[in-house]
């Protein structure tokens, strides 16, 4: 989750209250306070789910309102500005969508400029999906001349990307810049690639991987041109949370217009979405008792525009807030605002006598046989990629679970085995002494149903298919399972050093001696031996 680092100076600066006020409440905010520097600064995590809290001036918009000193909708008004971007039919079929805005009158602070730096690369992170759905563009403007131009370019093109002193075509940007190599898998098998450029043929940007030096933002820097490309609408939300979040640091905010073929528009649109809620369905769901006005003002609080009206509230919800898809969204917000240590505890209205289910008693005799054997059982996450869990294991995708919106390619499936899980955790743990053994008890899920695993795998010098093999033999006499042992032709395996576990004729587990190309994926050096199987099915 986004880490937010905070310098009290600062935030007392913007929020206009004392440092202890300020701590005191954070929390019941939303947020998880992390590390201090005892008269510095404070690091605050966030969830994913609150963009708009990735910068300092997020944080202090959201926390006036909390504390009361400033409530309802702050109104952002963008001045119609003169910058013009023609948007060319070239770059449709690369990066479509683009969103821009010019912000004036800035005084950069360092704490400012990291805030802003902080902001960009947490929304690539969180709404961009390390930039292959939106990227951000930051340039100082006072050294370009508009009206500007968006296209696709021969990737021969060459400019002076940032950080560099020399010329670079945008084709060898991708293998020799640090950001090439980072997001450079973006536009692969794209013949033309994004650039922005001004009337004098100047490059600002070279999106999603890297701005021009030209334009590079300093302390001197006092207007912006920000451009947001990317393959989704969520690009418009992007552009908002920044230059609502340089509002706050006294910018003012000038629209640009963005000619195109199918009609131009005007960029950014600051305009608040507008919803009817009902009180009774927030109490109903909350656990409160609240009528119109106290919800209005609770939402007032948390900076909505928010007016009772009748039995219903009239809500505004900020152009910034890119989470609000539901009003059960609106009434979390309600709920954070009236304190959910106001609400009342109370005991459950049924009385029921429960008992383990019959697979968590089993999965606790699992574990009591893995620990006896001397491993350390661990949980690994449910959700994983494509990489690690097929391509790495040398396995072909098979009855993988998508995330419909996974919020980072780190995380766009459900497991359907364990083994890559473990190897993970072997990979994060190479500076711990040899041996470690380890294992997971837990569910996947093949083809959209849940299946229960058993995962266990070994490091050392001296790992061995002989190793596992009696591993294996111990855990099945244990269970007092009955399988029959066969060759295997699994490739995370070593040829002839793998087997199969089949029960009824069908495959229901593995174990072997991992293939060397399998532990070079992971960055593991030392032999690896594991077993897998599908204890559910016994």
């Amino acid at each position: 989750m986004p880490v937010v680092r905070l310098y009290y100076d600062d935030m007392e600066r913007l929020i206009g209250a004392s440092r202890e006020s300020i701590m005191k409440r954070l929390a019941m905010m939303g947020a998880d306070i992390g590390k201090r520097a005892e008269e510095e600064y404070v690091d605050v995590e966030f969830f994913p789910d609150r963009p708009d809290l990735y910068s300092s001036e997020g944080v202090a918009r959201a926390m006036q309102g909390f504390l009361g000193i400033k409530t309802g909708l702050v109104e952002y008004k963008a001045q119609k500005g003169p910058v013009v971007l023609q948007v060319d039919e070239s770059v449709k079929s690369v990066r479509p969508i683009i969103g821009c805005a010019v912000v004036r009158g800035l005084q950069f602070t360092d704490e400012a400029i990291e805030s802003l730096m902080g902001l960009q690369e947490d929304l690539h992170w969180g709404l961009g999906r390390n930039r292959r759905k939106v990227a951000i563009g930051v340039h100082d403007i006072s050294r370009v001349t508009p009206p500007f131009r968006y296209f696709g370019a021969d990737p021969d093109r060459k400019f002076v990307p940032l950080d560099f002193c020399e010329e670079m075509s945008m084709r060898d940007m991708l293998k020799k810049h640090p950001k090439g190599k980072d997001y450079g898998h973006i536009l692969v098998g794209c013949e033309r690639y994004p650039l922005i450029v001004d009337s004098c043929d100047q490059v600002l940007s070279f999106p999603p991987i890297i701005n021009g030096e030209l334009t590079s933002v300093t302390e001197e820097t006092q207007d912006l041109f920000i451009d947001v490309t990317g393959t989704d609408p969520m690009v418009h939300k992007a552009l908002n949370i920044v230059v609502t979040s340089l509002a706050e640091r006294g910018g003012r905010i000038e629209s640009v217009l963005v000619k195109r073929s199918e009609g131009d528009f005007v960029s950014p649109n600051l305009e608040p979405a507008r919803w009817n809620v009902s009180p009774e369905e927030a109490n109903r769901l909350i656990g409160f008792d609240l009528g119109p006005e106290e919800l209005a003002e609770c939402l007032q609080r948390m900076r909505y525009g928010a007016l009772a009206e009748g039995s219903c509230v009239a809500v505004q919800v900020p152009a910034y807030r890119a989470d609000i898809m539901h009003a059960w969204d609106i009434f979390e917000d309600a709920a954070k605002a009236y304190g959910y240590e106001k609400l009342e505890a109370r005991l459950p209205r049924t009385v029921t006598v429960g008992r383990a289910h019959p697979s968590e008693v089993r999965k606790g005799e699992i574990r009591e046989v893995m620990a006896g054997l001397g491993y350390l059982e661990t949980m690994p996450f449910t959700l994983t990629n494509e990489k690690v869990h097929f391509e790495w294991m040398r396995r072909e995708p098979r009855g993988a679970t998508r995330v419909l919106h996974p919020i980072s390619e780190l995380h766009t499936i459900l497991r359907t085995s364990l083994l890559s899980c473990l190897l993970e955790i072997f990979a994060l743990n190479q500076h711990h002494p040899l041996p470690q053994r380890i294992f997971a008890a837990g569910d996947v899920v093949v083809e959209k149903k849940t299946r229960m695993h058993l995962a266990a795998a070994s490091i050392h010098s001296g790992a061995s298919f002989s190793e596992i093999r009696s591993m294996t033999d111990a855990v099945l006499r244990e269970l007092a399972l009955s399988v029959e042992i066969a060759a295997s032709s699994d490739s995370v395996f070593l040829p002839g050093r793998g087997a199969d576990l089949l029960a009824g004729g069908e495959i229901i587990g593995c174990f072997g001696e991992l293939h060397p190309s399998v532990m070079r994926s992971f960055g593991l050096e030392q032999p690896v031996v594991a077993l897998e199987l599908e204890w559910g099915r016994l």
